[in-house]
């Protein structure tokens, strides 16, 4: 049980650590981070400072129901007449798209004159100006179509309250003109009007002007129409602008334009039925105008006073007959011309006349069912191309409307027939009486049986004539406003605390992935946890980079954080090499390619040995490039490739001292050989080996790099102990499989890993000095004193 605790807790130090160390690596940039904070708030500020702010204006209309909804008091007055009601349900989704089509939007445009627009510059950038707030105005007198057809931009420079400066966009033309005055240029005639603007500072005005199309597919994309909700009849209508007087005058003017046109819509049921009506007034009163002339004539060339009594009687009984057969023509000329216009060829989905006072009320419905759905037919063509399935499905049911009300017009035409000739007989019983009366009184009520008939048929249309015109005095429009268009004084745009927030964000994220990807493509070895998580060799010390040019960094007053490691390093010595206390201990130093620092390593551990009294020999054994003597500044001698070579020289002869490092023997590498592999391997290198360690406590010797040559791996026979050095920011981690197969193959004996050249502030741990003994020479940042106190 202790020992599954004692595992959790290791685990969890060890994520700590991993958490702590990832922390770590980001916190050392925090002059960065705060940096990019800044320059990105900057940028922030800039921007809201200079970009143009956006407002949002907002309406709301409710779409009526004119099927489901109430009449007024006013309006059930003529209900009995059959003008008003009877309207199929609005389709919300439809009058969307009505709102939204380029008829809708395009007659809002022209309304409002949106295809000119006014900007003045500012300092840094350039703002519209509508309406009261421009100086001038552009008034069209006369447009060239064909020009209008393209973008025009053109600048007003105002000299004064009466003169201006006419010129093109890029300055290379400008005219002085009057204000008022009619100019005539490619665009047509037009004239500049001077508008009194209060504080207005600017003088140069730019005037756009955009073709109407462009426009239109513009405020398409702009506004926005949605239900309040989904079983809502209210839209919603949105437009986002820089101006908010101009954005709210939009939205008013495309209701009122969806308004006009819904009434045009209702209406033209009762202009078609005006047309019948009038073109049948004129046909019908030409001849009753005849006919009065006939009765005017009648009675003046016959002298004719007055009909008897008895004749009088016989006249109200026609009379009466008459009205039943006025009624019946009447009906029957009304359906024939309903049948007329059901029965041409070419089918044109033209509005049927209604309200004309049919006494079969099902022939009235039908008809006024049969132009809903022509009205809705010509509202979904809007916006749906001839293959539309929801087009081709109204068309389908206009025509099986249209067959429906042939067939029943057809019946009551041929019922009126029957019904008028029933009339006719009894007619003609009532004028037989008449025949045997003289024949003046005979031939005035023929006249006079004609002039009624046809009268009555008159007033009969001039009655439906008034009716109708009611009907379009009190049509009403298909939407209600709820809230006219109305925009806030707060911009939507920039939003302020969006743009703050986002510039922090990016003042953050910008330098954390410059860190991250320049740490994910960083292969260098860095600190000795790189070097713990990539070799199971053994770690022996490691060595941070000294401020110092001088390359013997130990000596007896030095208190430096890179003395301090070397004697760091003496003392982990004794605990690799317990086993031969009482012999003498050879070192070898080697690395993995040159420019570890093998040779600096190597003076400096020699020279921190011999300042504890021991009796030490540093010994150049890279006979390829020798370090020694160019490290410590002394000219190239005699060396080991010279004792080996020469057999007749002692090891006294090559022996040397130099005066920064007291109680240290040196020997050099000596001249170059073209062949130090075979010198490695004669027995003159043993017989070496054998005296030095016999006459030292302790033999470091500076070797070549093992991954370049085999010199190192000839001689590491004779090593109690080999330093591997690995210079941090310096060798890439994947050549740390060569020290690895070393150790794997214990091809190297009793091998430790050095690291070289650390950076004490990318270091991770207390360091060097950290216990305040006064010799600390790197102070942490504030970051790891605040991990330390934790």
């Amino acid at each position: 049980m202790q020992t599954n605790k004692s595992n959790k807790i290791s685990v969890d130090s060890s994520e700590r650590l991993n958490l702590r160390v990832e922390i770590e690596k980001y916190l050392r940039y925090w002059k960065w981070f705060v940096l990019g904070s800044f320059v990105s708030l900057v940028l922030a500020i800039l921007y809201i400072r200079y970009s143009a702010p956006l407002y949002v204006a907002s309406a709301s209309i409710l779409i009526k129901d004119n099927k489901k909804s109430g009449l007024s008091a006013e309006l059930e007055a003529f209900k009995d007449l059959g003008i008003v009601g009877g309207s199929s349900i609005n389709n919300t989704d439809n009058e969307v798209e009505i709102l939204k089509s380029r008829k809708i939007i395009g007659n809002a445009v022209e309304a409002l004159g949106l295809d000119v627009s006014y900007i003045v510059s500012g300092r840094v950038t350039d703002r519209e100006v509508y309406k009261s707030t421009s100086p001038i105005r552009f008034e069209f007198v006369e447009r060239d179509s064909l020009y209008m057809q393209a973008d025009t931009i053109f600048k007003v420079k105002i000299n004064d309250d009466f003169s201006f400066n006419l010129s093109s966009q890029d300055e290379m033309f400008t005219t002085t003109h009057q204000f008022n005055e009619i100019i005539e240029g490619r665009l047509g005639k037009f004239k500049i009007v001077r508008q009194e603007v209060k504080d207005f500072k600017y003088s140069n005005v730019q005037v756009n002007i955009t073709p109407r199309f462009k426009l239109v597919s513009r405020y398409g994309q702009l506004i926005s129409i949605a239900p309040a909700n989904k079983n809502s009849s209210v839209l919603k209508l949105a437009l986002k602008g820089p101006v908010r007087q101009k954005a709210e005058d939009v939205l008013n003017e495309l209701v009122r334009q969806y308004n006009i046109d819904g009434i045009n819509d209702k209406n033209e049921v009762s202009r078609k039925t005006i047309e019948f009506i009038n073109a049948r007034i004129d046909t019908i009163g030409k001849q009753l105008s005849i006919i009065q002339d006939n009765v005017e004539r009648f009675k003046k060339d016959k002298d004719f006073i007055g009909l008897p009594v008895e004749v009088q009687i016989a006249l109200e009984s026609l009379k009466e007959m008459n009205e039943n057969i006025i009624n019946s023509q009447i009906q029957l000329s009304l359906a024939e011309a309903i049948e007329s216009k059901l029965s041409v060829e070419e089918f044109n989905y033209e509005l049927l006349p209604a309200s004309l006072g049919f006494d079969d009320k099902s022939i009235t419905q039908l008809i006024l069912s049969y132009n809903d759905l022509v009205l809705e037919r010509n509202k979904v063509k809007l916006s749906a191309g001839s293959k539309n399935l929801v087009l081709l499905q109204i068309e389908d049911q206009i025509k099986s409307s249209r067959a429906s009300l042939l067939g029943s017009i057809n019946n009551i035409v041929n019922s009126l027939k029957m019904q008028l000739n029933d009339f006719r007989r009894e007619e003609q019983k009532v004028l037989s009486r008449v025949k045997s009366m003289p024949s003046n009184e005979r031939g005035f009520i023929d006249i006079a049986r004609k002039q009624e008939i046809t009268s009555g048929l008159y007033q009969y249309l001039l009655k439906k004539k008034e009716e109708t015109d009611i009907s379009l005095a009190v049509t009403v429009p298909n939407a209600k406003i709820i809230d006219v268009a109305y925009s806030s004084n707060i911009p939507v745009s920039p939003k302020r605390k969006i743009i703050y927030l986002a510039a922090l964000l990016i003042g953050f994220i910008v330098p954390f992935g410059i860190i991250y990807v320049v740490d994910l493509l960083d292969t260098k070895i860095h600190n000795k946890q790189d070097v713990e998580s990539e070799l199971s060799v053994p770690f022996l010390g490691d060595v941070p980079k000294s401020d110092s040019k001088e390359k013997v960094v130990i000596g007896n007053d030095i208190r430096s954080s890179t003395a301090e490691a070397f004697r760091l390093i003496r003392t982990n010595l004794d605990f690799m090499l317990t086993s031969n206390r009482k012999e003498s201990k050879a070192i070898f130093v080697t690395s993995t390619t040159s420019g570890e620092g093998k040779s600096f390593i190597s003076i400096n551990l020699a020279a921190t040995l011999a300042l504890s009294g021991k009796k030490v020999l540093l010994m150049g054994m890279d006979l390829r490039a020798p370090k020694v003597t160019e490290y410590l500044g002394i000219p190239e001698r005699k060396g080991v490739t010279n004792y080996i070579t020469d057999e007749d020289m002692l090891l006294e002869d090559i022996i040397f001292q130099i005066p920064q490092i007291k109680g240290l023997d040196i020997i050099a590498s000596g001249v170059i050989p073209p062949n130090p592999a075979e010198l490695l391997m004669t027995k003159r290198v043993e017989n070496l080996f054998t005296i030095v360690k016999q006459e030292y406590d302790f033999v470091l010797v500076d070797t070549a790099p093992v991954n370049l040559v085999t010199d190192t791996l000839l001689v590491s026979k004779y090593a109690d102990m080999v330093m591997y050095v690995v210079r941090a920011n310096y060798l890439d981690k994947r050549l740390l499989a060569v020290p690895q197969e070393l150790y794997n193959d214990k091809k190297l004996p009793n091998m430790a890993i050095v690291l070289n050249d650390t950076d004490p502030k990318r270091s991770y741990g207390y360091g060097y000095g950290g216990y305040g003994y006064g010799y600390v020479v790197v102070d942490k940042p504030w970051y790891k004193k605040i991990f330390d106190r934790s």
